[in-house]
């Protein structure tokens, strides 16, 4: 029997492995002028998914800043998950993974236009969990 073989129709959705928006800083619309935009992946426990998946967490105060050419997210508020064992602290520094290229630009713009790193968005795409972060 040959195979069959499959069809783009007949493939899932990413959109039903729960991706979307979590959270969004408007206020940072309000309060810059924002610039260049990155999508960056989050260094995250796994309690702090679960907590994602929920649709809880606050990004209104979160900034970026780079340690040795690495870039981290403070501010960021992810609650923690109630009934668990082991859980994180709710606004801990999360590693941000981005490549060489893209933390070289931000240092740039940060050292040399004085220019500041701000979350705007908080969001899952392909089942990981991913942060729009914006020049400000």
């Amino acid at each position: 029997m040959a195979k069959r073989r499959k069809k783009k129709d007949d493939e899932i959705p990413v959109e039903k492995f729960g991706d979307g928006l979590i959270a969004k800083n408007r206020r940072a619309r309000f309060d810059f002028e924002l610039g260049d935009r990155i999508e960056a992946g989050l260094s995250l426990r796994g309690t702090e998914v679960k907590v994602l998946r929920g649709n809880k967490a606050d990004i209104s105060e979160a900034w970026c800043k780079i340690e040795r050419g690495q870039v981290f997210i403070c501010g960021m508020n992810i609650p923690e998950l109630q009934g668990a064992p082991w859980t994180h602290e709710a606004k801990r520094t999360r590693k941000l993974l981005l490549n060489k290229h893209e933390i070289a630009q931000l240092s740039r713009a940060i050292e040399r236009q004085g220019m500041t790193v701000v979350a705007t968005r908080l969001y899952f795409r392909g089942g990981h969990a991913k942060v729009e972060i914006a020049l400000a």
